[in-house]
């Protein structure tokens, strides 16, 4: 998940008065009332950059719901792949696609940031396409499966489910192409990829978050996706979720946050090109019913970060932003379990 990648102006760093929230996201959020919480949250807040996210306790926040800065547009990076999922699993349902399909390996799809397939070659089946690219995060992976269900697909579920402000690329080497300064819609392939290794660009290059080429999203979006996705509300079958929840299990990012013993599911992102960095980590965990008889109860979440600096900052910024978050989601739990 926090692999790097070797890839605008992040938003203005948060205000912070003192040690405390703004008084009217503390009383909004009803943090008043959960100290030790709200001492969390503010550990997240004060990481450089802009920051945003969104908890919520109980389907739709129905027992509690905190968010900051939650519809503002950041950088999220592989955190879309978990849109490629639901595409690919939908097109199983339908028949359009079978995940023990066996399904080329070679330099003709072959991406950065790659930690499963980079020096593979040959065949492999779907599922494990799949699972590449949801625990792993590669990106070799990403652009098989997304050469299957095809982009402007995945941007129709997007728009159907109702997620406004969420954008995925063609392919994460026509993202890493333009980024590299490659014309709109030009993928450089394997040679280009290796070009942008060795630090030769094609020209200008582009900022990550633009208008063309994108990993983009917001804490709400990702959380009423996971919210519905999570409940089945994209598949006709439970064999269906059953596989999606399997594959989300597998997201390396959940041993890095979640409380021990905790079932979750999630997929987190990153990016640093440049001087911009990036961290995202949207998902669910489960926590146990607190009395026989009582019901499961599901805390989706979002946390994202963007900044700007030298690459010095990443090291620091990554074990902050995991840590504050692991806080954050250990009092959830503490509070609400």
């Amino acid at each position: 998940m926090f692999a790097r990648r070797t890839l605008i102006s992040a938003a203005p760093a948060l205000a912070l008065a003192g040690t405390g929230f703004p008084a009217s996201h503390a009383e909004a959020a009803g943090l008043a009332d959960h100290p030790a919480l709200k001492a969390a949250l503010l550990q997240f807040l004060q990481l450089p950059g802009g920051t945003g996210y969104q908890i919520d306790v109980g389907d739709h926040g129905r027992i509690f719901r905190t968010s900051y800065k939650g519809g503002t547009v950041r950088f999220v990076g592989s955190a879309v792949k978990t849109f490629i999922l639901t595409k690919f699993l939908q097109d199983v349902e339908d028949g359009r696609l079978d995940e023990n399909a066996l399904l080329p390996v070679d330099d003709r799809v072959r991406s950065l940031s790659s930690p499963v397939l980079i020096g593979m070659s040959g065949e492999m089946p779907a599922r494990m396409v799949l699972e590449a690219m949801i625990a792993h995060s590669d990106n070799t992976a990403t652009d098989i499966a997304m050469a299957q269900v095809e982009p402007d697909r995945v941007r129709a579920l997007i728009r159907a489910i109702g997620l406004r402000n969420t954008v995925v690329p063609d392919s994460t080497r026509r993202l890493f192409s333009y980024l590299a300064g490659a014309p709109a819609g030009v993928d450089k392939g394997w040679a280009g990829m290796e070009e942008i290794m060795a630090g030769r660009l094609f020209g200008e290059p582009r900022p990550a978050i633009n208008p063309v080429e994108s990993m983009l999203s917001t804490p709400n979006d990702f959380v009423a996706y996971y919210t519905r996705a999570l409940k089945g509300r994209f598949f006709r079958r439970p064999q269906t979720l059953t596989e999606f929840k399997r594959i989300q299990a597998m997201a390396d990012a959940i041993a890095l946050v979640v409380p021990p013993d905790l079932a979750a599911y999630a997929k987190g992102g990153s990016i640093d090109w440049g001087a911009f960095h990036a961290l995202c980590i949207p998902g669910q965990m489960i926590l146990p019913p607190q009395r026989r008889g009582q019901p499961k109860t599901p805390v989706t979440f979002c946390f994202v970060v963007n900044w700007e600096g030298p690459d010095s900052t990443i090291p620091t910024v990554t074990a902050d932003f995991t840590a504050a978050i692991s806080r954050v989601l250990a009092e959830v739990e503490r509070r609400f379990g």
